[in-house]
């Protein structure tokens, strides 16, 4: 009867040594979590630098949302400087009348009639943008010139372009640099010419001007983005890589026009990808959360480079047939950590070899190594409780 005993002993640890001395599945790389990368303001896209399939870095650029971008109308000096960055140009604008003004240049401004113009009737009609020369009435002593800029219902404007001049200082208004009478179109008032108002729209995300600054025409006061900046914080225009990781899909491109917070693409975090297999009802008892696993490249099984991880999930919930029909051999999904590198990819396929460490219980709940040193001593193993 020992010896019966003995022998099933010996059979049912060969047997169980054998399925538990490396088991191995199938698995795939998959993503644990995909993550959004969202426009941090609206506007249109400069720059899209990279593709679905892309590996990237954290705090790489990614692309670029383009802004609007102000400009100075005339030359003159920075006055006004009502905005700050993360500030609504409409609310300021609704307050101060604009988000910069800029005093010309040319400080002076004429209002004109055609009043003592030479009796001719050419001399009566003013043209908008011509030349004109200007003399003061008192003694002649100051004299400059000027241009069109207006037309209005009692007479046109001069904008002062050479020349010193007093405020309200009379001017005569002549088309001809010897001031003849027979060139006389008018005569004028001297004023201070206005500060020319720069608005914009949108929210300030940059400010490229100081109070005081002399700026000539077309050069850059200060971008704007569509939308409203949180916290008045204005945030670079810049689309940066939140982690290491692989570009999933791309949904917006160069050129395209998106709103703030809008998904511009989505990204695997490296540091989420993992392997998922299929591990059968009858083998359940061989795994266990947390126990360590080596993993092998299908594609580089030659060179025999293993990867280590852990198994971090097993499902407890049964999966269904991908017709949804019942079947006999049930499958349990489980998940192993990996550490990923430049040659891991998602969607790769994955061979996982899950070592049983010593001492390891049984299947009917015995020890496995107890049971085998009473196959050698030819002893029953003693029963629990005795």
């Amino acid at each position: 009867m020992k010896k019966f005993i003995v022998c099933l002993g010996m059979a049912a640890l060969l047997l169980w040594g054998a399925a538990s001395a490396e088991m191995s599945y199938d698995g795939t790389v998959v993503a644990g979590e995909i993550i959004p990368v969202l426009a941090a303001y609206g506007g249109q896209l400069a720059d899209i630098q990279v593709e679905a399939g892309d590996m990237v870095e954290a705090g790489q650029i990614l692309g670029e949302i383009g802004t609007t971008r102000n400009y100075a109308p005339i030359e003159g000096y920075v006055t006004g400087l009502y905005i700050a960055e993360g500030d609504k140009t409409e609310d300021i604008t609704e307050r101060y009348g604009a988000s910069i003004y800029i005093e010309p240049t040319n400080r002076y401004t004429i209002e004109a009639t055609t009043e003592k113009a030479y009796n001719r009737s050419e001399n009566r009609y003013i043209h908008l943008g011509e030349r004109v020369y200007l003399k003061c009435l008192t003694d002649g002593s100051h004299t400059g010139t000027g241009m069109v800029s207006a037309l209005t219902d009692k007479g046109y404007n001069i904008e002062v372009t050479g020349g010193e001049f007093s405020m309200q200082e009379k001017v005569g208004i002549y088309r001809s640099a010897n001031y003849t009478a027979e060139s006389a179109i008018g005569r004028g008032t001297v004023d201070r010419a206005k500060p020319v108002a720069v608005k914009g729209a949108g929210s300030v995300l940059k400010i490229h001007v100081q109070n005081g600054d002399f700026v000539e025409r077309g050069e850059i006061l200060f971008e704007t983005v569509d939308g409203v900046l949180d916290g008045l914080y204005a945030p670079s225009g810049e689309i940066i890589s939140p982690a290491d990781g692989i570009i999933s899909s791309v949904s917006k491109g160069r050129g395209e026009t998106v709103a703030k917070n809008e998904i511009l693409m989505k990204m695997i975090p490296t540091e989420s990808l993992r392997v998922e297999f299929l591990v059968q009802e009858a083998d359940l008892f061989l795994l266990k959360e947390g126990q360590k696993v080596q993993m092998e490249l299908y594609w580089d099984t030659e060179l025999g480079r293993k990867y280590d991880g852990k198994v971090t999930r097993i499902s407890h919930i049964q999966e269904e047939t991908k017709d949804g029909a019942s079947t006999d051999r049930k499958n349990y999904k489980a998940y192993a950590s990996i550490q990923a590198d430049e040659n891991l990819r998602a969607g790769m396929t994955v061979t996982i070899f899950a070592a049983q460490e010593t001492g390891e219980t049984a299947p009917d709940g015995g020890n496995a190594a107890a049971e085998g040193e009473a196959a050698e001593t030819g002893e029953e193993t003693p029963a629990e409780g005795t």
